[in-house]
């Protein structure tokens, strides 16, 4: 881990591929719920770059 490094629990958004090692859910699965839900409160949308807001999608799973 290099210095400027920053934990998965301590990030407000997350990529695809952190949110695959945090959450421990599937890769398909995620990108399959993003293209479903695309204007969903816990996505951030830089261009075509999709960023998971970590605590709102744990409000969402909680909620489920």
């Amino acid at each position: 881990m290099s210095n400027y490094e920053i934990l998965y629990w301590k990030k407000y958004t997350l990529s695809i591929e952190e949110a695959v090692a945090y959450f421990r859910i599937g890769g398909g699965k995620l990108r399959k719920l993003v293209s479903e839900n695309p204007n969903a409160e816990y996505l951030l949308w830089n261009g075509n770059r999709v960023q998971i807001k970590r605590e709102r999608f744990v409000d969402t799973l909680s909620a489920i």
